[in-house]
C-alpha cells in the first residue's frame, strides 16, 4: 500500500534529501563488496582499487574485472560494426520505426538550442566568445537490470548536434541488440562491451583498446557513479546521477488511474526510485492508493515496484494546490508532473525541476523515450542548480580578447591599481609596462 503522509512528516521522510557524500549503503551492497574485495572494503575503496588497477595495467585489469564482476570474458572489448549493423536489422519493423521517431525528435529538439559565437567592438578593440565542441566524449549506457537503448539516443544525439567528433559508447558485456541498434541508428561505430567502474576507468585513463576521452556522460549504478566522482578533474562529467525520481502534483481534476500508472512507471526503474504524489485532495489520494494496488498485480517488475513504493515513495497531503507546488519546488525532482486543471498557471510556481511535464497528456514516460529533451536529468535535488543533458554539455566557451592599443593602455592603469592592492607586484609591473609604453 502506498502510504499517505502529511507535509511535515513527508519532509522528514520521503522528501528528505541526503547528500551523496553522506549516503549509506544497504546490506546487500556491503555483503557483495565484501565477497568480491574483502572484509572492511567500502564501495568507495572498491572503486578506487578498480580505477588504480586499470590506470596501471590497462586491458589486463579490464579483463580481470569483467571476469570477476560481470562473469564475462569477451575476446575483444570493441564490438565489430557488422554486429552493430546486424543488430539493427534484426529488430522488428515496429521497433525500428519507434526508435527512428524517437531519434528524429531528440535531434530536432536539440537543434533548436543556440550555440552563439559573438563579438563586439563596443568595448575597445574586439571582445567575444567562441564555442567549440569537446573533441572526445564517452557515453555510458546501462544494461544491467534492463537494456536502455533510449539512454544511448538521449546522450549521443545532443553530442552529435554539438559537433563532437569522436563519441565512444561503453555498455556492459553481451549488449542487448536494441542498444547496438541504437548505436547503428546514430552512426556510432565505437562501442565497447565494458560495464561498471572499469568502463569509467577505461574512458578516463585510456587503455590499449579503449581511447581516452575528455568528458564522460550517462547514468549508471552506484559503482558507476562513484567511479565518475573519483575521476572528476581528469575528465569532465555531466553530473552524478542518483536514484531516479518523479513527483506528481495533482488536484481533483486528475484521473486516479493515470496518476497511479505514472507512479508505477517510475517505481519499476529501481528499488531505490522515488514515486511521489503531492495533492490537497484526499479522495484522489485514496483512489490512487487503490489503483496502484490494482495495477501493479499485472506488472513484470512488481517486486522492484513494491520495494520502491514501500521505502522511497508515498502520497503527501497538503492544504491547497499552491502548497503542493511549493513542496515540489523545494524537493526539486528530476521529473515534476503537473496533473492539474491549469498546468500553465501552476508551472509558474515551479523553478526547480529537471523536467516539467504540463498536463496529463505530457506524462513522464513520453519524456523517457520520445518527447524530445534528453531524459538524462538532475537527481537528488541538484535541479536547484543543474540542468538536463543538453547541447551545451558538449561544448566549451573560449573568451576572445583582442583590445586595441589605446584601450589596452587605459585599462593597464586600472589593472595596475587593483594588482597593487592585492600585493601582486609582478602583475602591476606587467600592466605598468603597457600603460607607460605610449610615453616612450
Amino acid at each position: 500500500m502506498l502510504k499517505i503522509y502529511d507535509s511535515e512528516t513527508a519532509r522528514k521522510t520521503i522528501l528528505r534529501r541526503i547528500p551523496f557524500s553522506s549516503m549509506t549503503f544497504n546490506s546487500n551492497i556491503m555483503q557483495r563488496t565484501a565477497q568480491l574485495f574483502g572484509e572492511g572494503f567500502s564501495p568507495q575503496q572498491a572503486v578506487a582499487q578498480i580505477l588504480a588497477s586499470v590506470q596501471a595495467e590497462g586491458d589486463a585489469a579490464l579483463r580481470r574485472w569483467c571476469d570477476l564482476l560481470d562473469q564475462a570474458s569477451p575476446k575483444e572489448f570493441r564490438v565489430h560494426f557488422d554486429r552493430i549493423e546486424q543488430a539493427y536489422h534484426s529488430l522488428p519493423a515496429d521497433l525500428q520505426a519507434a526508435m527512428q521517431t524517437a531519434a528524429g525528435r531528440i535531434r530536432q529538439f536539440h537543434e533548436f538550442q543556440p550555440l552563439p559565437n559573438w563579438d563586439t567592438t563596443k568595448m575597445g578593440g574586439r571582445l567575444g566568445q567562441r564555442v567549440t565542441a569537446i573533441e572526445r566524449v564517452g557515453v555510458y549506457v546501462p544494461g544491467g537490470t534492463a537494456p536502455l537503448p533510449s539512454s544511448l539516443l538521449m546522450s549521443v544525439i545532443p553530442a552529435q548536434v554539438a559537433g563532437v567528433r569522436t563519441i565512444i559508447v561503453c555498455t556492459p558485456p553481451n549488449p542487448h541488440p536494441s542498444i547496438l541498434a541504437a548505436a547503428y541508428l546514430c552512426g556510432i561505430e565505437q562501442v565497447y562491451q565494458l560495464g561498471g567502474a572499469q568502463a569509467i576507468a577505461a574512458l578516463a585513463f585510456g587503455t590499449e583498446s579503449v581511447p581516452k576521452v575528455d568528458k564522460i556522460v550517462g547514468a549508471g549504478n552506484l559503482f558507476v557513479t562513484l567511479a565518475k566522482q573519483q575521476v572528476y578533474g581528469m575528465v569532465g562529467l555531466d553530473g552524478l546521477a542518483g536514484p531516479t525520481e518523479t513527483v506528481v502534483v495533482a488536484d481533483g481534476s486528475a484521473k486516479p488511474a493515470w496518476v497511479a500508472a505514472d507512479l508505477l512507471a517510475q517505481a519499476e526503474h529501481d528499488a531505490l526510485a522515488s514515486a511521489i504524489l503531492i495533492t490537497p485532495d484526499r479522495s484522489l489520494a485514496e483512489a490512487v492508493q487503490v489503483e496502484v494496488a490494482r495495477q501493479m498485480q499485472n506488472l513484470s517488475r512488481s517486486e522492484i515496484i513494491a520495494q520502491s513504493l514501500s521505502d522511497r515513495s508515498g502520497i503527501v497531503l497538503t492544504l491547497d494546490i499552491e502548497t503542493a507546488c511549493a513542496l515540489a519546488n523545494e524537493y526539486a525532482a528530476e521529473h515534476t508532473c503537473l496533473a492539474v486543471a491549469e498546468p500553465q498557471k501552476m508551472a509558474a510556481l515551479i523553478q526547480n525541476a529537471g523536467g516539467l511535464f504540463l498536463g496529463e497528456h505530457s506524462f513522464e514516460v513520453l519524456g523517457d523515450y520520445v518527447a524530445g529533451p534528453s531524459h538524462v536529468m538532475p537527481t537528488g535535488g541538484t535541479a536547484h542548480f543543474a540542468s538536463p543533458l543538453n547541447v551545451m554539455d558538449f561544448v566549451k566557451i573560449t573568451s576572445m580578447i583582442a583590445l586595441d592599443e589605446a584601450t589596452g593602455q587605459e585599462l593597464s592603469l586600472v589593472a595596475s591599481t587593483i594588482a597593487r592592492v592585492e600585493g601582486l607586484t609582478a602583475h602591476a609591473a606587467a600592466a605598468d609596462f603597457r600603460a607607460l609604453s605610449h610615453e616612450n
